[in-house]
């Protein structure tokens, strides 16, 4: 482990070894492996797998552009600060990750190397070089390219007066050091992406045998540049740094959105972060590349096979057909908490409403929302939006509401990266139909799912409020596990309608009852909470801590982690992704116990336990559901909201869920105190908690549940 084995001294106080802490960083790429990991287990189908494959090197496009991006921004500004948990500068982190990627480039290789040639020997299709085709099927490809690709492309020779080209984040360009007539080599440079011809090129009619369109103009670049002579060629592929800090760019005289439109135009063009190459070339032209785009040697990553995996979808576009190829199919279900054919405001007014995706459909939340645009009662929504679907039902909903005459207030978080432009356009359409839309607040991100609707019926006053743990969005409700409480408790309401106050002020809330709302209100009570369970335990009784999150790294929190272990107190943790926590070390962290689940669905939810229930006091334990991360930047940087989870039979269905997840021996690896993950192995039933989640999905909807599919013969 990448960490240095000394003290560590924070605001005058002595702390724990530095052994006890992983770099977040590091951590995250072992979380990718983990990823990796299911694109290379042939338990999973075969078009799974290369979804997999394909998802680790969009994880790993985004963690350049993203996280690496801001080390070496750091690195420039600030080059001797240290992360606070190993003591690591920026230089330190980018070295070892470096080294990392560095060693899992080969696996990926060999990765897709192995899922190619199942393809090809299970199913027939296979992906080329001019290598392996006969003369008649390179004549057609040739007729081909002259036709269809070589009107279409526009190489570049750099010369002094023709520059060296912009090239665009994470698309593919063929490079090559060409020759003149009269021996001077010049760089040449030709885009490979186009629109106008498919990336997947079939060698043959139905044959079932494809060629990359980036390799097709590799091949002919003799044809394109008729007047020099190929040297040395390849593919190459840059990442550009995305770390730009709208907070501190923004002027106030500014029209907030159209600034973060031209925010967006200027991330585009941000500093090259990586550049990936597919083929050795000369040791100097890499050094010219590297001077044209500014970036060092170790930044250069050299594979085998190609940079660009999305076209696997392709693949398994034409194999559709084939359900041995894929998980069974999966329907999320009719929740057993509703009634059909009543109102939902009113079902949620007799009591608290619970659903769990993407197990339960998410049908009765936009049910909810379109009751509530259509009854005369209702009198506002207000919600916070942070990544909504291209084609959004909620956003729907919640126009239709204002052109019926509701007050609609709606806070899009401009700011939720990637998704910018999104949002955008949704916020142009909300304003145009009269609802009142703000953009987030003045150093923080708003990261809650947070929906308050207020009715006014016979005189009184009555307050439904969801929150949730993910965003509302129905086709990640489809592929993410998330929670959705729906309460009629006013209590929450109220101090539902106290955030959205703030909110609109620019203000974040200083104190609270019953929900918890970074940035102010969250850490300390999640801190006290912790702290309960520790004098339990010395107290002679059993305290205990639930956590189930997508990341671990807020240091204060880690810290009264450990403190609690070492008092004695039970910890059990789910945490899909970065850990910066070692469990098991003896005298340290050894009441400590983490799994990570990578499977089917993206773990996302999040899940606050605090305490068990006794004979005495069944409701003892204290449980929540967040949309908050146990990393700094949720709990003291960003607007969260977790609500408590009051209703008895919900409490239940909630411990039975985290138990359920504790226990999968099947997609759950568990976090070892050398640093290293394997996979939890033990004498009890094959117990895969998402398959598990699903199966009583169905039997509770009271529908059959499909068959498995016929494995595909050779896999486990």
């Amino acid at each position: 482990m990448e960490t240095a084995a000394k003290p560590v001294i924070e605001n005058g106080q002595d702390e724990h070894n530095r052994s006890v802490y992983v770099n977040r960083e590091l951590s995250w790429l072992k979380f990718n492996e983990r990823v990796l990991e299911e694109a290379e287990n042939e338990r999973n189908p075969l078009c799974e797998r290369m979804t997999f494959a394909s998802i680790y090197q969009t994880n790993m496009d985004e963690f350049f552009m993203v996280r690496v991006g801001s080390l070496i921004d750091e690195m420039m500004i600030s080059p001797m600060s240290m992360d606070s948990k190993t003591g690591m500068t920026p230089k330190e982190q980018i070295d070892a990750i470096t080294k990392r990627v560095n060693e899992l480039i080969p696996r990926r290789d060999k990765d897709y190397q192995n899922l190619m040639n199942e393809l090809a020997q299970r199913e027939g299709i296979r992906l080329v070089d001019f290598h392996k085709i006969d003369r008649e099927e390179s004549l057609k490809l040739e007729k081909y390219f002259d036709s269809e690709m070589m009107p279409l492309l526009a190489p570049n020779v750099v010369t002094k007066k023709q520059p060296f080209p912009f090239l665009n984040n994470r698309e593919i360009y063929a490079v090559a050091v060409i020759e003149n007539e009269k021996g001077k080599e010049r760089l040449a440079i030709i885009p490979c992406a186009s629109a106008n011809f498919p990336r997947l090129i079939e060698v043959g009619s139905g044959s079932g045998v494809y060629m990359l369109s980036e390799e097709l103009i590799l091949h002919f670049l003799p044809k394109i540049l008729p007047n020099y002579t190929v040297v040395s060629k390849s593919l190459i592929r840059i990442t550009r740094n995305a770390d730009i800090d709208a907070d501190n760019l923004y002027d106030d005289e500014l029209d907030y959105r159209e600034f973060m439109v031209e925010l967006i135009k200027k991330r585009k063009r941000l500093l090259p972060v990586r550049l990936e190459m597919s083929r050795e070339m000369d040791d100097k032209i890499i050094d010219v590349l590297c001077t044209y785009l500014k970036i060092e040697r170790s930044q250069v990553f050299r594979y085998q096979e190609p940079l660009d995996l999305s076209f696997v979808f392709q693949f398994q576009d034409v194999l559709r057909q084939k359900p041995e190829l894929f998980y069974t199919k999966r329907v999320p279900q009719k929740s057993p908490m509703f009634e059909s054919k009543r109102p939902i405001l009113d079902q949620i007014k007799e009591g608290d409403k619970f659903l769990s995706y993407p197990y339960n459909s998410i049908n009765p939340f936009l049910q909810m929302l379109r009751e509530a645009a259509e009854d005369e009662n209702v009198l506002s929504i207000k919600m916070t939006l942070y990544r909504v679907a291209k084609q959004s039902k909620v956003v729907e909903s919640l126009i239709e509401a204002a052109e019926n005459g509701k007050e609609v207030l709606v806070l899009v978080e401009l700011k939720a990266r990637f998704d910018e432009e999104n949002n955008i356009y949704w916020s142009r359409r909300l304003e145009a139909a009269g609802c009142h839309v703000i953009y987030g607040m003045p150093g923080y991100k708003v990261h809650s799912k947070l929906c308050l609707i207020t009715r006014r019926l016979d005189g009184e006053t009555q307050y439904f409020t969801q929150i949730g743990t993910g965003n509302y969005n129905e086709k990640t409700a489809r592929m993410y596990t998330d929670l959705c409480l729906m309460t009629a408790d006013q209590r929450i309401g109220e101090e539902a309608v106290k955030v959205f106050q703030n909110l609109v002020k620019g203000e974040v809330m200083e104190h609270t009852d019953y929900l918890l709302v970074a940035p102010k209100c969250l850490q300390d009570p999640v801190i006290r909470m912790m702290d309960e369970q520790i004098q339990l335990q010395k107290e002679g009784k059993q305290g205990y801590i639930g956590i189930k999150v997508n990341s671990l790294s807020d240091k204060r929190i880690i810290n009264k982690l450990i403190e609690a272990s070492m008092a004695g107190v039970k910890v059990e943790m789910v945490i899909r992704g970065i850990c910066c926590l070692l469990p098991g070390l003896p005298g340290l962290t050894d009441n400590i116990r983490i799994v990570s689940i990578v499977g089917r669905f993206l773990e996302h939810s999040r899940i606050y336990i605090f305490g068990k229930p006794t004979a005495d006091d069944p409701e003892a334990d204290k449980i929540y559901i967040a949309s908050a991360d146990y990393m700094s930047r949720n709990t003291i940087r960003r607007v969260e909201v977790a609500a408590p989870i009051l209703d008895p039979a919900i409490k239940q269905k909630l411990r039975d869920f985290f138990n359920t997840q504790m226990n999968d021996n099947v997609q759950a690896r568990e976090l070892l105190n050398s640093g290293s993950y394997v996979r939890v192995h033990n004498d009890k039933a094959p117990l895969n908690s998402q398959e598990y989640f699903y199966e009583q999905a169905y039997r509770e909807a009271g529908e059959p549940l499909p068959e498995e599919a016929p494995k595909t013969e050779g896999l486990s």
